[in-house]
Parts: structure tokens; C-alpha cells; sequence
């Protein structure tokens, strides 16, 4: 994250968690795919802030992790639990009810 956003990372923490589950639920993802993804939306984590974010969700259940050969390396490859599409479903409806105060003014 850029440094003026820094101060505002607990207000993010959120939606990084969310955007995390999103693909999550979509496909496979590892730290380092993950990290290069939420850049993409300006979101600049360095992985020290992203695997404890990935080890939560996995604690909370949210996630589920196992080891996975990349050629001679080992990676940690992460999928949406049932329980974290679940909470996935219910954070799109609270998305969007604010997403429609926040933009649209409804």
C-alpha cells in the first residue's frame, strides 16, 4: 500500500480479506500469485502481511491449505472452504448494500 494509505490499512484489512476469499473460491491461489493479484488493485502487501492474513483465514476455517510441488519447490496452495464460500455469499450482499450508500447514494 502506498504510504498515504498505510495509516487507513485497518479500513482495508477487509476488503483484502474478501478480495483473498473471491479467488479463493475461484481457484487455487499461493502467497506470492495472491500478492501480485492485489496489486493489481493497488494494494501493495509485502507477503511478511500477506501469509499471516492467509494463515487466519485458514484458522477461522475459512481456508484450506496443502503442500504442492512446483518443480523442485514446494508451494502452499490455498482453496475456499464450504464455510468460506458461505461467509463469501453473506460479505456479496453487505458489499453490495454498501457499495449502493457509498456510490450510488441509495
Amino acid at each position: 500500500m502506498p504510504k498515504s494509505d498505510s495509516a487507513d490499512r485497518d479500513l482495508y484489512s477487509g476488503l483484502i480479506r474478501l478480495h483473498i476469499l473471491h479467488h479463493a473460491a475461484e481457484e487455487p491461489i499461493f502467497g506470492f500469485g495472491m500478492a501480485e493479484e492485489l496489486a493489481r488493485h493497488g494494494y501493495k502487501l509485502s507477503l511478511g502481511t500477506l501469509y499471516p492474513l492467509l494463515h487466519g483465514l485458514e484458522r477461522k476455517g475459512y481456508l484450506r491449505s496443502k503442500a504442492q510441488r512446483n518443480g523442485k519447490s514446494v508451494r502452499r496452495v490455498y482453496r475456499a472452504t464450504p464455510a468460506g464460500r458461505k461467509a463469501l455469499a453473506a460479505a456479496k450482499s453487505k458489499v453490495r448494500e454498501l457499495f449502493g450508500e457509498l456510490i450510488e447514494g441509495k
